[in-house]
């Protein structure tokens, strides 16, 4: 059988490959690059960025639970200055998509953020719509509609890199928020963020994390994100990058089928770190089984008849 392509395109970043190293367990590429060659990833969205340096949340800040894990870390990260001086001519020695995940606790901050990119080597901005707005009684930027519409347009008219909105799992309907990205000037949709979950201590009557609650990720929240990215596959024109749980190719494949241009591996990375290669080997196996030649033939191909 002729070799097969796993090259794709998502809003004009080219990837040799869909699989993308999710932002919050991969660090800035650094921590990985001593175990796996990042020439080989897709792309690396990197660590959450603020405007300014953030410690993050008080701990415990971490919990295993039954398939996933909890975490609060609360977007600890160096600043977007640090960022763009100290890790940007880090990641662009390599020949793979680096993908700026930002966050703020307003539009202004968001759009700031957006402009000191403008400028910089990186292939696309990653927005990351779960964070609570100060200005609007702390709820999500990704809970609503009119949020989402707001700050998708907002930052869109500050950049000229293309702009990927990522969704949180938290509201009533994830299409409804797609569209609402979409129409806003969104060029890709990236899903799900962490569910927010609760783990509690019998024994000290107290919660494990010290933040109290936290984002479940990994395993357990599957079959929610794979549902989630075939809803958001039908509602928009876009393409959509799935993640939740992916910890093989066969996972991977799960996502295209329903939709997924491309993936996210988070979760796995953290035990695992070989897990964004073993996923690509995956996909690459699944193709050469089913006799696939080029990987966009799975996305969307999933048979509900």
């Amino acid at each position: 059988m002729a070799q097969v392509s796993l090259a794709t395109n998502i809003a004009g970043i080219k990837l040799k490959n869909p699989v993308i190293a999710a932002s919050g367990t991969f660090g800035f590429g650094r921590e990985f690059a001593e175990f796996i060659d990042l020439n080989k990833l897709g792309g690396i969205s990197v660590k959450g960025l603020k405007l300014r340096p953030t410690r993050g949340n008080k701990p415990p800040r971490i919990a295993e639970t039954p398939a996933g894990i909890l975490n609060s870390v609360g977007l600890q990260n160096p600043g977007i200055e640090a960022f763009i001086k100290d890790e940007l001519p880090f990641l662009r020695q390599y020949d793979t998509a680096i993908i700026a995940n930002i966050a703020g606790d307003t539009v202004e901050e968001y759009c700031e953020m957006a402009r000191m990119l403008d400028d910089t080597e990186i292939d696309a901005i990653e927005l990351n719509v779960s964070c609570p707005n100060v200005k609007s009684g702390g709820a999500a930027f990704g809970s609503s509609p009119g949020a989402v519409s707001e700050i998708t347009s907002r930052v869109k008219a500050c950049c000229s890199h293309p702009l990927i909105v990522k969704l949180t799992p938290n509201v009533t309907d994830i299409a409804e928020i797609a569209m609402a990205a979409e129409a806003s000037g969104a060029d890709a949709i990236s899903l799900i963020n962490t569910v927010l979950g609760m783990a509690i201590d019998i024994h000290k009557r107290k919660p494990v994390l010290g933040n109290i609650v936290g984002g479940l990720s990994g395993p357990a929240i599957k079959p929610v994100a794979v549902r989630m990215v075939y809803e958001v596959s039908k509602s928009v024109r876009i393409p959509v990058i799935g993640m939740g749980g992916i910890f093989s190719g066969e996972d991977a494949v799960e996502f295209m089928l329903a939709g997924a241009s491309a993936v996210m591996v988070g979760t796995a990375n953290l035990v695992n770190p070989f897990a964004c290669l073993e996923v690509i080997k995956g996909i690459e196996e699944y193709m050469e089984m089913y006799n696939y030649r080029h990987v966009n033939e799975i996305i969307g191909k999933l048979d509900t008849a």
